[in-house]
Order: C-alpha cells, then structure tokens, then sequence
C-alpha cells in the first residue's frame, strides 16, 4: 500500500502530535530550568509541517484546488501558513522561545479542530472556478493570517517580557525570553508581512469581484475587509505613537482572537449543501 493512500486525516493527526511532542518537550525543559533544544523543536515542527503538507495536499487533489472549503480546512490551512512563515522567517528573527509558542498554538488548533468532527463539513468539490488567481488570492490571504497568528505570538512575549522586567522575575520562562527591543522590531515587520500579504490578496479579489459580483461572498468579503481595516488602524495608531509598547502587544493579541472568531464566515462561502463531497477521509 502507498503511504500516501492512508486517510488524510491521519497524516493530519500525525501532525498535530509532532507540533504537541515539541511543545510538551519545551515546556519539560522550562520546568526543569533547561536549555530546551532549539535544534529539536525546529525539527519537530518541520516534520509536523511536512505531515501536515501531505494531509493537505491530498484534500487538495480530492477538491481540484486550495482545501479551505470548510471551517476544519480553513484552521488547518491557517496553523499551515503560520508554521510556513515559522519556519522561513523564524531563524531570521533569532528570537529564543518562537518556535515554543508557535508550536504551543499549532497543536491547539488543530488538535481542536480534529476533534471537532462539525467542523468538517460537506462542501463543493471546486471553490475557484479552475481559476488560478482566485485560488492564489485564497491562499495568500490565509498566509496573511499565518503572519498575524505569529504577530500575536510575539505580542504575547512581549506581554511576558514586559511583566518579567516591572516585576523583576527573571527565572523560569523569563529568562529565555528575547529582548523588549527585539520584540519590538520583529512585531512591526510581522504586522507589515500580514498587511502586505492580505493586501495583494484584497487587491486580486476586487479585480474579480467587479468582474463578476454574484460569484463573492459579501459575508466573506466584509470579514476580510473589515481585518485589513483593522491591522492597516493599527499600524497607522502605532506609526503616530498613539499606539505603543504594552497597548499594542495586547492589541494585537485581542485582533487575532477576533480574526479567529472571521474565520466561520470566510469558510462557510464554500458549503454548498446541493453539490457537496463529504468528509474527504471517508
């Protein structure tokens, strides 16, 4: 039997344990106060990442394009992207503790979303139409959001870090945290990725939505709309120093839960109870 014949539920499975090992071993080593192996978790994370490329991939060849036709798809994609950006960016940033929270988040959602079995609803086989733009605009803006889940990681380290110097607490996790600075640095440029990358994927999808307005999802392009109005405020408060230190930290992580709570809408534009394909595991 072809390894790439097992359900692609398991690969997906597979993953989420392998993002969980690295986290539960990072914070083994945390309680134990050691140095955790930067060089473990990153492998671990991208063994998970190719097994979770190959769950991907092989909804994918079952639908004909991006899987993110339903909420499970829409989760999955994201913790995808954001692990994509991890593992491209994360070095470059050489902030200790990244890889921790990221693959703290990745086994989160989706253990979650394996386990919500509603979650993977029917849905039509082809979202795109065979088109290649409107699918590179899907997954553009899915990566975007890889980009602000990672920017509220690094917001939440700042939290941390921020709490670690008022209060003087420099055991434990403290201790390994990047500095204020570093943060602070690698926060804008998460916050300018995202908004570029959900900016050229607007942009694609209003080319053809005034081309065909009946095919968009006005649920789908509000929400979406309404996110990069969100981020663009953010990055204008901050730029006018109106929006700084602490306040953004939390502001960022407040955003993301909200663009989390977006993402119901955005899959729900491909669930069409008349044509539908099933669970693709099944």
């Amino acid at each position: 039997m072809d390894f790439l014949d097992f359900p692609d539920r398991l690969w997906l499975w597979a993953a989420a344990l392998s993002y969980a090992v690295a986290f539960g071993l990072a914070v083994s080593s945390i309680v134990r106060r050691r140095q955790h192996s930067r060089t473990t978790l990153f492998v671990l994370v991208a063994v998970g990442f190719v097994l979770q490329t190959t769950g991907l991939y092989q909804r994918g060849m079952v639908m004909g394009g991006c899987p993110i036709g339903n909420k499970f798809e829409v989760v999955q994609f994201l913790v995808w992207s954001a692990i994509v950006l991890f593992l491209i960016v994360g070095p470059a940033f050489r902030l200790t503790l990244l890889g921790f929270f990221t693959s703290g988040l990745a086994s989160v959602l989706t253990l979650v979303s394996l386990a919500a079995s509603s979650w993977d609803s029917a849905h039509r086989s082809s979202l795109f139409s065979e088109n290649p733009w409107i699918e590179f605009h899907a997954a553009i803006g899915m990566l975007s959001y890889g980009a602000f889940g990672l920017l509220a990681i690094t917001s939440a380290m700042y939290v941390l870090q921020d709490y670690s110097l008022k209060r003087k607490r420099f055991t434990g996790i403290f201790r390994l945290l990047p500095s204020i600075v570093a943060l602070e640095q690698a926060k804008i440029r998460l916050l300018l990725l995202g908004l570029t990358l959900l900016s050229l994927s607007l942009g694609i999808g209003y080319f053809y939505f005034l081309q065909d307005q009946d095919a968009v999802n006005p649920m789908k392009f509000a929400s979406i709309g309404l996110t990069w109005t969100a981020y663009v405020m953010v990055l204008t408060l901050r730029q006018a120093r109106l929006l700084r230190s602490n306040l953004l930290a939390w502001t960022c992580i407040v955003l993301f839960g909200l663009v989390l709570l977006t993402l119901d809408p955005v899959s729900r534009s491909g669930q069409e109870p008349s044509a539908t394909t099933g669970t693709l595991s099944e």
